[in-house]
């Protein structure tokens, strides 16, 4: 259920002022940019002008990383509107991640390393662990034997996490976090000996027909805030979606409350995960799309209507990561 401390938070949050607090002292805005596209089909300089333009419009967050291939492109467009006056390096946050053949612990600080200098940066807000499975370290990133099985590594999640915390106190990451972990795995970590730095966030798919109430709840109790990735479903890419799974922005509830607002199905999906607390990061490359999802702070939604959203619930995924799913671990996002 919905805390009174988020419901709060999320009505005091504006198109300017709308941070929320990490446990480390340090703050996340409630709506980032998505940074992901295809780089076999996204066009040269798509992310860098896409990001300029959520600048001007108000975005503060972005959440990138190494494997989507264009960390220079927001790099840049974030250099180039410091340069122009429009923002300051602190007033932006921007989340990196460590894949999934950077986990042994030699392998972290050279990995974030390598997405600073891409970035041109001297430091991320926000640095995580992209997933709680190794692939076999080396050259590629998706390692695949001569039959064509991905390689997969053994992990020591707490090894990994120590050589973060090194990260952190070198003053290259301000916050630590991880993505697609379920309550056993957050736990690895919350009650390892000797932990110096706890994990603020976690990084899961989370929308309407996905709401992930134990997760929401669990991560609520020991202070990680929840970043929401496909909060909007996702592209219907065959690839890497359930395509099984029917469209949310086409769901009545969604269109009718819309209607009353004057806003779209979209919008109001975004704006229910923001009521909850949850950090949404929609990802688009359409001009017209990045401005209407950030128009979520001049509307709220009722107590009646935030239920019947939750109602939505199908424990639907979107997002399946198939290349995973010969992993012991596997289907390893469900064991919350």
């Amino acid at each position: 259920m919905l805390s009174h401390q988020s419901e709060k938070m999320s009505l005091m949050l504006t198109a300017k002022n709308h941070s929320i607090p990490l446990s480390d002292g340090n703050r996340i805005p409630i709506i980032g940019l998505g940074t992901y596209g295809d780089p076999r089909t996204t066009p040269k300089g798509t992310a860098r002008e896409c990001v300029k333009l959520a600048i001007d419009v108000g975005y503060r967050q972005f959440d990138g990383a190494l494997v989507y291939f264009n960390e220079h492109e927001v790099g840049q467009a974030i250099r180039e509107k410091i340069t122009d006056g429009t923002v300051r390096r602190e007033d932006i946050f921007y989340c990196g991640k460590l894949w999934s053949t950077f986990h042994p612990p030699e392998l972290v600080r050279p990995a974030l390393e390598r997405t600073l200098k891409t970035l041109q940066l001297d430091y991320v807000d926000l640095y995580i662990i992209e997933l709680p499975m190794a692939f076999k370290p080396g050259d590629k990133f998706y390692p695949k034997d001569k039959n064509g099985k991905y390689i997969y590594h053994e992990t020591d999640l707490c090894a990994t996490w120590e050589a973060l915390e090194a990260c952190k106190d070198a003053g290259l990451t301000k916050s630590l976090g991880v993505s697609n972990f379920n309550q056993r795995q957050l736990e690895l970590i919350l009650n390892k000996s000797g932990l110096k730095h706890r994990p603020v966030s976690n990084q899961v798919e989370c929308h309407p027909y996905f709401t992930q109430p134990k997760l929401l709840e669990f991560c609520r109790q020991n202070d990680i805030v929840v970043v929401g990735y496909s909060p909007l479903g996702t592209s219907r890419d065959a690839s890497w979606v359930n395509l099984k799974c029917p469209p949310l922005l086409e769901d009545e509830v969604l269109v009718s409350i819309g209607k009353k607002y004057n806003k779209s199905p979209a919008q109001v999906a975004l704006r229910f995960n923001i009521q909850r607390g949850v950090v949404v990061i929609p990802k688009s490359f359409n001009p017209q799309r990045i401005t209407k999802n950030f128009q979520i702070f001049d509307f709220s939604l009722t107590d009646d209507e935030m239920k019947l959203m939750e109602g939505l619930n199908k424990n639907i995924r979107f997002v399946e990561l198939l290349m995973w799913s010969d992993h012991p671990e596997y289907p390893f996002h469900d064991d919350y």
